[in-house]
């Protein structure tokens, strides 16, 4: 098999909690990411999705090393980043690059469109003029489907649809091989977000690219993704081929999540799954399984022993004592 682009072995972030007045908890600490493992091949899109708070956008910043992991290795290719100084990991950052969450607060307000392009080009020295750095500029604008004229003008005078274009020809410009897709769309319209992932597919079409798409919307994960990692309280509980996941979910989150998309037919109705209870705290995490405080299949087993995850079926892994070739559904 081809070697993996980036792989993930059992990466884990944990925060000292915030106390009163802004000072420093020395208590339980926030396990944002405990034992996160996968791998992403060039060209592909890893889309990772789970509610808010799951850990999905800090393992997208712990890839980059915008965060620093408390444990566990991260490797882009044979080279381990977590072993690299900071100026080596600057370097690397040409290889592999993030388009933010919120295009109004991601571009500074002070630059005009083409110097907020270009500095990532300035950066890394890869123009020798500025006859050179404007005409790499202008194709970068051409590549987003923006023109020659959006050059010279600030993000304020942008939609939120055209700022994210202007983040994602930022993220473009050095060549990387990965980018970094933190809910690219999610402060978007519905109409801007279908324009935005067939965007970032013709791009990767053309480039080569390969993406961690982040996100919790899976109606919006169903159109780009090739591989689908399901996070949970700072895990992941269930990864597979896209088809295989919609098809046969395994694990019961999994199969909560998948029933709240909406369904463009209206004849194609699905019974709604709803899980009782909150997330629980990432200062305190369930013993056991983590998600059997909301699953309705829970037993003893999974409140005392922590599953792992392992293969159920070709291409498809859950993290579930329960899980088996043919899946029970909650929705049966």
């Amino acid at each position: 098999m081809t070697p993996p682009l980036i792989r993930l072995d059992e990466i884990a972030k944990s925060f000292a909690p915030p106390g009163r007045f802004g000072i420093i908890d020395r208590g339980r600490p926030v396990r944002a990411v405990d034992g996160v493992s996968f791998e992403v091949q060039a060209g592909e899109t890893l889309a990772l999705v789970g509610e808010s708070g799951c850990g999905k956008s800090t393992t997208g910043r712990l890839i980059l090393r915008l965060l620093e992991p408390s444990a566990g290795r991260i490797f882009y290719e044979a080279t381990d980043l977590t072993a690299l100084s900071a100026g080596a990991m600057r370097g690397m950052r040409r290889h592999l690059q993030m388009i933010f969450q919120d295009p109004y607060g991601s571009l500074s307000p002070r630059r005009t469109v083409a110097e907020i392009i270009a500095e990532p080009l300035d950066a890394h020295g890869l123009v020798g003029s500025r006859a050179e750095r404007r005409e790499r500029v202008m194709a970068l604008l051409g590549q987003v489907g923006l023109s020659p004229e959006h050059a010279s003008r600030y993000p304020r005078q942008f939609s939120g649809g055209q700022r994210q274009r202007i983040g994602i020809a930022r993220a473009l410009a050095v060549g990387p091989r990965l980018i970094i897709a933190d809910e690219p769309v999610s402060a978007l319209d519905v109409s801007v977000q279908a324009q935005i992932v067939n965007l970032l597919q013709d791009l990767q079409e053309s480039t080569g690219v390969a993406y961690v798409f982040i996100a919790h919307d899976l109606a919006v994960v169903r159109h780009i993704a090739d591989r689908i990692a399901v996070m949970y309280l700072g895990r992941v509980v269930e990864i597979g081929e896209k088809r295989r996941i919609y098809a046969a979910p395994h694990h019961p989150y999994t199969q909560a999540l998948l029933s709240a998309v909406p369904q463009p037919d209206p004849d194609v109705r699905g019974r709604r799954i709803v899980l009782e209870g909150d997330v629980p705290s990432p200062t305190d995490v369930p013993v056991g399984c983590r998600f059997h405080t909301r699953c309705p299949l829970a037993t003893e087993l999974c409140r005392h022993e922590t599953p792992l995850l392992r293969e159920i079926a070709p291409g498809q892994s859950a993290a579930c004592h329960y899980a088996r070739p043919n899946p029970i559904s909650l929705a049966a």
